[in-house]
């Protein structure tokens, strides 16, 4: 019942969703998940943890960086839920307008971008 739950929980929040929808491009940095959401860093930070106490995200530290993405190898019921997530609103216009400023963001040089955060 608990993980049912957590994953409804996660679910819940358009920020949170949205931002588990753009790790479906692959790997992104923390940095780079504030500068699409246009949220605070300490806001996006408490997303994140909830989607990670979902298991639907995990995170890897490399340095200073901190990356998130989709699970390797997700248990069925996640695995489920992400794909849930991705038919019902793989076409919505905030989702596509996401993917179009990933697209930028991606491109953007990481020390940049992550050094606008740091202060």
């Amino acid at each position: 019942m608990r993980e049912f739950l957590a994953v409804t929980k996660a679910l819940s929040d358009e920020s949170r969703v949205r931002a588990l929808l753009a790790l479906t491009g692959g790997e992104l940095c923390v940095c780079q998940i504030i500068e699409m959401l246009g949220l605070a860093p300490s806001t996006v930070s408490k997303h994140m943890a909830v989607l990670r106490q979902a298991r639907l995200v995990e995170l890897r530290k490399d340095g200073r960086w901190m990356y998130y993405r989709l699970p390797e190898t997700p248990e069925p019921p996640i695995q489920e839920a992400i794909a849930w997530a991705r038919s019902c609103l793989g076409r919505d216009a905030a989702v596509r307008q996401d993917v179009r400023r990933l697209k930028g963001i991606r491109r953007a040089s990481k020390e940049d971008l992550c050094e606008c955060y740091r202060t």
